[in-house]
């Protein structure tokens, strides 16, 4: 176990690059967690999560806004979701910018939806530069105030193994109930 963490310490920081070109938020998450004990620099997975968070969503900006034709095929089985997108930009304006860095699913279209209509690049990037400080800060803090704790349920869960199907089975079965009953309030709107 140590040699794997020793080995994902060693290359935390370009998988963490890599990983938070897209979401990021398990890279984030773990590499904080990583920094609490000891394995890895907090202030460095900070801007490194926040600066691959902001270019990935410049490069989706990018894609969507000057390479239009080439990617418009794939766009036609999300039209309800850049529907969507659209609509929350008129509900929640800029703010949604930031928002969306915390919406699993929302991360990659809102830069792609944005892109499709006539937001100025200059106020994308300000708006981005803003979400990706603040998500890869409050993630990052978060996870390593949290670090104690994370590393105790999986020491735990490592010495009494049978727990952890359970432990899965609770953890998901609860987020399943809490999406289910947020879906359900967010549809009757």
């Amino acid at each position: 176990m140590q040699e794997t963490i020793d080995l994902i310490a060693q290359y935390g920081y370009i998988l963490l690059f890599l990983y938070s070109l897209g979401g990021g938020f398990v890279a984030l998450v773990g590499a904080s967690v990583l920094s609490y004990a000891g394995k890895m620099d907090l202030t460095l997975t900070l801007i490194i999560a926040g600066i691959a968070n902001f270019l990935g969503d410049i490069a989706l900006f990018y894609l969507a806004r000057y390479q239009k034709q080439s990617i418009m095929p794939y766009f036609a089985k999300y039209r309800r979701k850049l529907a969507l997108v659209h609509l929350l930009m008129k509900k929640y304006g800029s703010w949604i910018l930031i928002i969306k860095k915390y919406i699993y699913g929302l991360k990659t279209l809102v830069p792609l939806g944005v892109a499709l209509t006539n937001y100025p690049l200059t106020k994308f990037i300000f708006y981005n530069a803003i979400g990706s400080i603040i998500w890869s800060v409050s993630i990052g803090v978060c996870g390593y105030f949290l670090g104690e704790i994370l590393i105790k349920t999986f020491d735990t869960l490592s010495n009494y193994p049978y727990i952890a199907p359970l432990f899965i089975i609770l953890l998901f079965g609860g987020l399943w109930l809490w999406l289910s009953k947020v879906s359900k309030k967010w549809g009757r709107q």
